[in-house]
């Protein structure tokens, strides 16, 4: 079974939210289906969106899983963005938080460290 997700986050201001999210994600929009969202394809069929909707701005929370959290975070940092905030979870599960220009929170979140690393 193929899972599509289409997650969607409020934002008060496009212009500023698209330039953010495309500094987090590394890339432009996949593709503007409209003047008021911008959409980013962050896995195969799995999408993450802004939407202008001043009135929900501010309370959007994702959490996104990924294998490769460390050099994720790392590209991330050479883009000029840094989690906010970082936890690791009792099984070692890592996540790292950020905030959008709104208080969106945007989570990264990862497996434990490798022995080694």
């Amino acid at each position: 079974m193929t899972v599509e997700l289409f997650a969607g986050i409020p934002v008060s201001d496009y212009v500023r939210a698209v330039a953010w999210y495309e500094q987090l994600f590394g890339a432009e929009p996949a593709f503007l289906p409209n003047d008021r969202e911008a959409v980013w394809e962050i896995a195969q069929h799995r999408y993450v969106y802004v939407e202008l909707r001043p009135k929900d701005a501010g309370h959007g929370l994702q959490t996104l899983f990924c294998e490769d959290f460390d050099s994720r975070l790392a590209d991330i940092a050479v883009r000029g963005l840094e989690p906010a905030e970082r936890e690791t979870y009792g099984n070692g599960v890592r996540k790292a938080i950020f905030f959008d220009p709104d208080g969106n929170e945007i989570g990264f979140g990862g497996g434990p460290v490798e022995a080694g690393s």
